[in-house]
């Protein structure tokens, strides 16, 4: 592809720029800023809706008593019960069991703290998902 011919279509990436490779007058290959081509911003949206669709899903078992928020921050930074495990220092066992609502409502601040800090967010943020904004598609906001 020609460096003038990089397709320069915003969208997911809300203005950052991907490096793409081009050639340029002479025949040589340079890296060219790209805002991205819209084939792959329309499967990168695609591929959001399907995320944004399953931690709603996760959402409303909170809601409903059947899963901790726990689930729900897992589900929501693309993690499963494998990766947070790791990243917890503990097993996938004692992961699964603090998705109970019971067993969440009773864990020491000890372990409240490592998962707020693993997210990001507050202790209060983690036992109340209301207190988290709502997740969106990156980029939809422009359109």
């Amino acid at each position: 592809m020609l460096k003038e011919n990089v397709p320069q279509d915003g969208g997911i990436a809300e203005g950052l720029k991907e490096v793409t490779y081009a050639v340029d007058s002479d025949g040589r290959y340079e890296l060219v800023p790209s805002l991205g081509w819209e084939p792959k911003n329309i499967s990168n949206h695609q591929a959001w809706e399907v995320i944004v669709a399953e931690v709603e899903r996760v959402r409303q078992q909170v809601v409903a008593g059947r899963l901790s928020p726990l689930a729900y921050h897992m589900t929501r930074n693309l993690m499963d019960i494998s990766l947070l495990a790791s990243y917890m220092g503990i097993f996938r066992w004692r992961v699964k069991r603090h998705f109970k609502p019971k067993v969440f409502k009773k864990l020491k601040p000890p372990i409240l703290e490592r998962y707020a800090a693993l997210f990001r967010i507050s202790i209060e943020q983690l036992q109340d998902i209301a207190k988290v904004d709502e997740m969106k598609i990156p980029g939809q906001d422009r359109k």
